[in-house]
């Protein structure tokens, strides 16, 4: 009795972390398809992140690969322009100022200077400002911004030019 009443208890309580991941991500998807018309997101290989012993329940807790799955859907729905930048396009070694591209970049460097036009830099507003630019030139809204383009891999290892993920619909006068 006691123990059925403990995994009663159990299982209340995982269903209610469930569904607050869940409202979680409900709610932070839909506000940014609300709030933009363009939304870049980088293609993480969320299988293989899990694979890894320290980061896999950190990953899984966060929801990216549902977080992707809504934005899918929810961009498609209401008409927005979902664009998904290659999980190679080297985001955090190329400085969003001048486009200098570093050889190396360690995962332990955190902040970097840059040799070209010594603008300081964290590694992680870097990546996404230049993820934003390669985001817009896909999608055609500044096209001389740095992309992404012919770095895109899909299924095999040559080099495809990046595409827009999610078209908008186009209405005709009628």
């Amino acid at each position: 009795m006691n123990r059925r009443k403990a995994k009663a208890k159990v299982a209340r309580a995982h269903r209610k972390v469930r569904n607050a991941r869940a409202d979680f991500l409900h709610r932070t998807s839909t506000n940014l398809i609300r709030r933009a018309d363009t939304i870049v997101i980088e293609d993480l290989a969320v299988a293989n992140m899990v694979k890894n012993r320290r980061l896999a329940r950190v990953i899984s807790d966060a929801g990216w690969g549902e977080f992707r799955r809504q934005l899918e859907y929810k961009a498609e729905r209401a008409g927005r322009t979902l664009v998904v930048i290659d999980r190679w396009y080297p985001s955090s070694k190329t400085c969003s100022n001048c486009g200098h591209l570093l050889a190396k970049l360690s995962l332990s460097t955190r902040h970097w200077t840059c040799p070209g036009c010594r603008t300081r830099h964290d590694r992680d507003i870097n990546a996404a400002e230049n993820i934003v630019a390669a985001g817009r030139a896909v999608a055609g809204h500044n096209p001389g911004d740095a992309c992404g383009a012919g770095v895109r891999r899909q299924g095999s290892s040559l080099p495809q030019s990046a595409l827009k993920q999610e078209t908008r619909a186009v209405r005709r006068p009628a």
